[in-house]
């Protein structure tokens, strides 16, 4: 394998998982997003990776549909006729879950980037020698 091509390989793991955890911080910073005037709370995305000889790419980002959390609160402003509010599918310790993974991920490609970095520099000093 040629040493440009490890890094472009390593290179492309990097830019999906630094997607994946955008899509990650999205879902926590939504965590706690309710249904209101109509508008439906938001619901957890999902990022799927597609490897190939090149390398690592986004595939797809879907929706969660798993069903919205309801919180029994009669008093909220946005609770509905029978008293529920409707809380976003997301869960906290889930993502940050994912998000450990993700930033797990993104090391390893930083340390196959710097190995293969790093040859291509000794290979170049003995070709000085």
């Amino acid at each position: 394998m040629n040493l440009n091509r490890a890094m472009a390989i390593s290179s492309s793991g990097l830019h999906a998982e630094r997607f994946r955890m955008d899509v990650i911080s999205s879902n926590i910073a939504n965590a706690n997003s309710i249904s209101a005037n109509g508008t439906p709370a938001y619901r957890r995305q999902i990022t799927s990776l597609q490897s190939g000889p090149n390398g690592v790419r986004v595939q797809a980002i879907r929706t969660d549909q798993t069903p919205l959390r309801q919180v029994y609160d009669p008093g909220h402003p946005a609770a509905n006729a029978q008293g529920y509010v409707e809380y976003s599918n997301v869960e906290p310790v889930k993502e940050m879950v994912d998000m450990l993974s993700a930033t797990r991920a993104y090391e390893a490609n930083i340390t196959a980037f710097n190995a293969a970095r790093n040859m291509a520099r000794s290979a170049l000093s003995i070709g000085q020698r």
